[in-house]
Order: structure tokens, then sequence, then C-alpha cells
């Protein structure tokens, strides 16, 4: 029998309430989700629908109201803010809509960032730049800044940035929402190859065609997971 798959984001009645104007904003109402190794999850919903605050907390970016949300194993209401900074650094990558490259800065040290922010440079630090770049089939456009790149270029760079200490986790908010179609599919595809290569992939989008190259989608309204496309397949399989 195989082993199951390990759960990297897991969030049981995971809540995360804002007081604005003396009215209390239910941005996140109670979820419940697991999301295991190998997965690649589309996140939609609505403006206002928790989205993007799901996205936020399975980032470590904020910390929830009330519940429990684990990622990479680690609970993360109680870890300090160093912690949580660590956590971020080693266990996952961020791909963002818009690219976030250093201008004049090579594509090279542009994905060496992340290593920077650990304190010193490991000493294979452009060995691995070289290898993420790879995988994204840039590494012949090294030397190059980003004013030297196509915009699908940039968001790959930005890709193999998020690859460069091999997280066990992708985040990917809107990424392809400055791309044209073409481009578009291209990130795309190279999710889907990177997803088949065992990255847990996790993307917001609010287009469907877009969600359509996830196998999962989950879709938020009002603070809640209204839609699971995984529970409804085990539904219809049951």
């Amino acid at each position: 029998m195989s082993n199951p798959k390990k759960a990297v984001i897991e969030a049981r009645g995971l809540t995360r309430h804002y007081v604005q104007g003396g009215e209390t904003i239910r941005a996140l109402d109670g979820v419940d989700v697991t999301i295991h190794e190998g997965e690649f999850v589309a996140v939609m919903g609505p403006s206002g629908s928790g989205k993007s605050t799901f996205m936020n907390m399975c980032g470590a970016l904020d910390r929830p109201t009330s519940g429990s949300i684990k990622v990479g194993g680690a609970e993360l209401s109680g870890l300090d803010n160093d912690a949580l900074a660590e956590l971020r650094n080693r266990v996952i990558g961020f791909v963002f809509q818009q690219f976030n490259l250093l201008p004049r800065t090579s594509a090279l040290h542009n994905v060496m960032l992340p290593l920077r922010y650990r304190g010193s440079l490991p000493a294979d630090a452009e060995e691995r730049c070289l290898k993420a770049l790879d995988q994204v089939e840039l590494a012949g456009r090294a030397s190059h800044s980003p004013n030297e790149l196509s915009g699908g270029q940039q968001q790959r760079v930005a890709i193999a940035r998020a690859l460069v200490n091999e997280p066990e986790l992708i985040l990917a908010d809107e990424p392809t929402g400055a791309l044209d179609s073409h481009t578009t599919e291209e990130v795309l595809k190279l999710f889907q190859r990177l997803n088949a290569a065992g990255m847990t992939i996790v993307m917001v989008t609010h287009d469907a065609e877009v969600a359509a190259y996830a196998g999962r989608c989950l879709y938020f309204r009002d603070g809640n997971i209204v839609e699971d496309t995984a529970a409804a397949k085990e539904r219809a399989a049951s």
C-alpha cells in the first residue's frame, strides 16, 4: 500500500475577522480544507469572497482570528515573526501578478534574492540559480536584465526565483494577470510541468480558463469554500 501524501496546507475552523467602521467583516468564517503535496489547486471567487485572505494565511502573511492553519506541518499561530519569516523563505515560493524584479539586475541575480535573505550566500548559489532558470527554460538568459526580456520571460524569472530555495509550496497570486493569452498559456503549461514533477501549487485567479489548468478548484464566497471540485469528484466516485 502506498503512503498517503502529506498535507502541505491544513486549515480547521479558520477565521479572519476585521472591524471596519464599527462593523465586523468576516473575511474568512470557518474554513476547513486540506491541500496535499503534489496538488495543483486554483482558488476562485468574487471580490471580497475571502480568496485573497486565504492566500495570505497560506503564505504566513497574516494571522487567524481563530482556528488553525498549518503550512508545511507547522502551526502558524505558534510561530513568532522571525519564525514566520524563516518559514516563508524556506517552505514557500511566491509568484505575483506584477513580476517584482529588480530592473537593473540580471535574471541570475534576481533569482538569487531569496538566497541572500538567508544571510550569507551558500557556496553553490550561482549553480542553484542556474538550475532554477533551467527549470523555466531561461538558463540562456541568465545575464539579461528585465528590460531585455518579454513579459512572459520576466514572469518565468519570477517563477525561477520562487523555486531557488526548493520550497514545498508555490503560491501564485493572479500570475497571468499581466500577460497576453499566448504567454498566459506558456506560463500555465510551465506550472503544469512543475506540478507533474511534484511541486505543490496554489494559484488565485478570477479567470475560469486559467483555473482549468489546475487539477482542483476551491470556490470562495462570503468567507467560506462553497465548492471544492476534489470533494465533488469523491462524491461522484462513491
